[in-house]
């Protein structure tokens, strides 16, 4: 299994909102009205730029939310299984030198010391080759943060959440 250069990762593949819902919906709900005290992800020092294949880690007092995305629709959701202490070492390359930070993207970064205050599974619906696909979105004080397949890496966006998603509440708040 593909670790993503990461020790102690092991990404468990899921596709379709049932199989998440089933696998973390309980979990993903009991984070609610936890703080978000560390957002996690790797960077590439050299380009100086988000590192988009490796999993997005969020710490919420005390418990780590690890979300990653692949191909089109495959998602992985694991729990408190990495050490961010320890640098990635991308195993195909001797070029990258990849670091865990907790300060961009921005995004992200701003979300810091902000209380969860709803979690939804969203299902995209666009009429498109990602229709299926599931995405994460979790509701803060100042907006939906989504953490969506980008297409065989993970994306994030910020604000209101896009029309075409089907939405699968599984916490409203606080």
């Amino acid at each position: 299994m593909f670790d993503f250069g990461i020790a102690g990762y092991q990404p468990r593949w899921l596709n379709g909102i049932d199989q998440v819902a089933e696998q973390h919906g309980r979990r993903l709900a009991r984070l609610v009205g936890r703080e978000l005290t560390g957002p996690w992800v790797v960077w590439d020092a050299e380009a100086d730029e988000w590192f988009a294949d490796c999993p997005v880690m969020l710490d919420f007092a005390g418990e780590r939310l690890e979300v990653n995305h692949q191909k089109f629709d495959d998602l992985s959701i694991t729990w408190d299984s990495v050490d961010v202490t320890r640098p990635p070492v991308w195993p195909t390359s001797d070029d990258f030198r990849l670091v865990w930070r907790d300060d961009v993207p921005g995004v992200l970064a701003a979300r810091r010391g902000q209380r969860l205050e709803a979690v939804e599974l969203l299902e995209w619906a666009g009429g498109d080759l990602a229709d299926g696909a599931v995405a994460v979105a979790l509701g803060f004080p100042d907006g939906w943060l989504t953490l969506y397949n980008a297409l065989d890496e993970n994306g994030l966006a910020f604000g209101q959440l896009q029309p075409e998603y089907r939405r699968h509440r599984l916490c409203k708040g606080l």
